[in-house]
């Protein structure tokens, strides 16, 4: 499943419903009206979110994630309000509220029970235009998906003028109450609750816990956090070699733009399913991953193009570590922190094993929040190049998604900091990425990728990871054939 901005989903003129949840008297029984108080705190990162929001001028905006996808027409509209009912049901997440009062700084909660919520099914004139829809879809997903409001989500369906065509679902909540891993979840369980109500088989879906829980049970377990902790340990140690601040992209992306301008795009296939297979079995032959793998290349790549031989980045971890978290929806995410030197590697293999050392010595800490450890070390700093790597190939429905044209989504953005998502699914394996739009910053990062690009395929098409360092990547006379990715703008 790709992973790009709405502009990049191609969408037709239409018709849309917007579908908006909302709390009141007509809950199925008395006791289960309204709002109730819930002395469950948030996670970490939500609190943090809550609180970078609230001092924002943004207030919240533009910090969604989404999805989309196609279901068969025409749309029976019953049927999906009460897919979308029971799915709320189903997520405790998409019926809670979290706060903070800018008085006092205090964090409150309300939760709403099973049942509770009903739908607002808000229709749209019809739009002659694709434009049309693209337009009021940004500007509702931007606007009413604030985490500091409530509901923090929507769905939207469009329904085609040409009849012929599918119905397109759209979705986007705040970043607070989902992850990555959510977005890819929404399709299969929207897509199998509505089967459900009209008629189908039934949606048989994985019992889901609750992200509040999460919250709860990841506070008490980091309560007590003491600087000789590892967590502790190794975040100070990586942020003093950075004098203070976390990572920036090895290359240099210049100064940042001095008017505020959304973030470019790319998306590419960098490998067929054969191809993948071959360059995870290259690295499964050294006794690593293909995620250190992945690392390896990217390393390599950076140094090749001038940016240095020690690799240094963030990189996501979920944190769904007991099974009642798999089909939860919520922000299950810790970071860890990765820094090799490659100089002294000979080969390929080599800087695997250095890229696959730092994994096994950082990855057990990411189940520490970040904002928890930086309060312990008295710091603050803002992730500049992260690198997220996420094999779906086994999430539920994955093989249906070329065929519901299912595509996750994100927000513009419009910091000076470069985002690379690397996903393995059924499909091969895709890299999405966001960095500023300047032509410095844009010229740099195509270069870096389509470096990474080649000799990524370089490895996956002789399948040995013996090769010597110098000798990969490298096209006929000594040139890295880089190419251009397609850009997302």
């Amino acid at each position: 499943m790709e992973f790009t901005e709405l502009a990049d989903y191609a969408v037709p003129a239409g018709t849309l419903t917007e579908w908006i949840p909302s709390v009141g008297p007509h809950a199925r029984t008395p006791e289960a009206a309204g709002w109730q108080p819930d002395t469950r705190p948030t996670s970490y990162v939500h609190e943090a979110h809550l609180r970078t929001s609230l001092g924002s001028p943004r207030r919240g905006r533009e910090s969604w994630l989404g999805a989309a996808f196609e279901v068969a027409g025409p749309l029976n509209k019953p049927a999906f309000r009460n897919a979308v009912l029971k799915w709320i049901d189903r997520h405790e997440a998409m019926r809670s509220s979290a706060s903070i009062d800018e008085a006092s700084g205090e964090m409150s909660r309300v939760t709403a029970a099973p049942g509770a919520i009903d739908i607002w099914q808000v229709e749209q004139e019809r739009c002659a235009e694709s434009s049309e829809v693209f337009e009021h879809l940004q500007y509702l997903f931007d606007e009413f998906t604030s985490p500091l409001i409530w509901p923090a989500y929507a769905f939207v369906t469009l329904e085609p003028l040409d009849q012929t065509r599918p119905i397109t679902v759209f979705f986007a909540a705040d970043h607070s109450i989902i992850d990555g891993l959510s977005t890819v979840l929404v399709a299969h369980e929207i897509v199998a609750l509505y089967g459900e109500e009209l008629g189908g088989p039934p949606a048989a879906l994985f019992e889901a816990g609750s992200y509040l829980d999460f919250g709860s049970s990841e506070r008490e377990r980091n309560a007590e956090l003491e600087h000789s902790d590892d967590a502790a340990r190794i975040w100070r140690d990586f942020l003093v070699d950075g004098d203070g601040q976390l990572p920036a992209f090895p290359l240099d992306i210049g100064e940042p733009s001095p008017d505020e301008v959304p973030q470019s795009g790319l998306s590419a296939w960098v490998l067929d399913p054969d191809q993948a297979d071959s360059f995870s079995i290259a690295c499964r032959k050294t006794g690593h991953s293909l995620f250190a793998g992945l690392l390896a290349v990217l390393a390599i790549t950076g140094a090749d193009l001038g940016g240095g031989t020690r690799f240094r980045t963030v990189t996501p971890v979920h944190t769904r570590d007991e099974p009642q978290w798999a089909s939860a929806l919520g922000w299950f995410v810790g970071l860890c922190p990765i820094s090799f030197d490659i100089a002294d590697a000979d080969s390929f293999g080599a800087v695997i094993a250095a890229a696959s050392a730092e994994v096994k010595k950082t990855k057990p800490i990411a189940r520490v929040p970040l904002d928890r450890v930086f309060t312990t070390l008295g710091y603050s700093a803002r992730p500049r190049f992260v690198v997220s790597f996420m094999d779906v190939r086994f999430a539920p429905a994955a093989e249906h998604w070329p065929d519901w044209n299912a595509r996750a989504l994100r927000s513009k953005q419009y910091q000076h900091d470069v985002y690379v998502w690397i996903n393995r699914t059924p499909q091969g394996i895709n890299i999405a990425a966001r960095f500023p739009n300047t032509e410095q910053a844009t010229a740099r990062v195509h270069e870096y990728l389509g470096a990474f690009r080649k000799l990524l395929t370089d490895v996956a098409e002789t399948g040995s990871t013996s090769v010597p360092v110098a000798d990969l990547g490298q096209a006929p006379h000594g040139h890295t054939d880089t190419g251009r990715l397609a850009t997302n703008q």
